[in-house]
């Protein structure tokens, strides 16, 4: 029995000791895993929704901008270098530190203002919420209606005379679905109007016209197209089962429609 005692007495110690010797990596450990804010010289601006610091790519939180290539990247590329390049902000985290590519997730911050809310409110992203909602995302969702009530950037209204007539019938996230309809007595020519989520998914209409009274169903698939059904190839699924928001926007990227589920 006193064996074991001493036994066991030995290990405590010689855990007492470990744990002595590595108490500041322990505690380096615990302060990252409990800490919700970190302070940062922004070095670079990559895009509207991306930056780096420190040689460490940055991924800002609750939005998505145009990419390279589409209308309003630049402006918002423009914006987020005006207010916080070569700054100390401060990045605030959600549920997840790091996304999939390896990037830090994070809220910006600079003098208690949240730059990422910013975007939305200048029409310079949409509010984007992959991971499921989190604290943030109301004030986002009002940024983004007061945006519309604005009318500017990427919430400025449709001036195509067809904007009127286009109606989301039905979204159907069980089959992947999205329902149309013409309400005009005219026929609408759709041709490079799109139809994009939150994030990167996008569908773009071509050569395809609405007749008047009709309805047209855009599916997941990959088959060609036919008079009244139009497949969406090329992603796993179309409709987010956790909630998202499709646009609806025409030929010159005028907001026909918007609808979150």
């Amino acid at each position: 029995m006193n064996s074991k005692k001493r036994g066991i007495g030995a290990l405590v110690v010689l855990a007492i000791f470990f744990l002595a010797i590595n108490y500041n990596f322990l505690d380096k450990q615990l302060v990252n895993f409990f800490n919700t804010e970190e302070k940062i010289h922004v070095d670079r601006i990559i895009d509207g929704d991306t930056i780096e610091s420190n040689d460490t790519s940055i991924r800002l939180l609750g939005i998505n901008c145009p990419e390279k290539g589409e209308v309003y990247y630049n402006e918002a590329k423009e914006f987020l270098s005006s207010e916080i390049l070569n700054k100390t902000v401060t990045l605030k985290f959600g549920k997840e530190k790091e996304d999939r590519y390896g990037r830090t997730l994070a809220y910006i911050f600079l003098n208690n203002e949240n730059i990422n809310l910013k975007l939305v409110e200048k029409g310079l992203a949409n509010y984007y919420f992959p991971s499921g909602k989190d604290g943030y995302y109301s004030s986002f969702a009002d940024a983004w209606k007061s945006c519309i009530d604005k009318n500017i950037s990427l919430c400025k209204a449709s001036n195509d005379k067809c904007s009127r007539c286009i109606e989301l019938k039905k979204l159907d996230v069980k089959e992947d679905s999205i329902l149309l309809y013409n309400s005009c007595g005219f026929s609408c020519d759709l041709t490079g109007w799109t139809i994009k989520d939150e994030g990167r998914k996008k569908f773009v209409f071509s050569d395809f016209s609405l007749n008047e009274n009709n309805e047209a169903k855009i599916i997941n698939g990959s088959k060609t197209n036919t008079y009244s059904t139009l497949y969406w190839s090329g992603y796993s699924y179309i409709l987010t089962s956790s909630g998202d928001t499709i646009f609806l926007r025409d030929e010159n990227n005028g907001l026909v429609l918007w609808k979150s589920y």
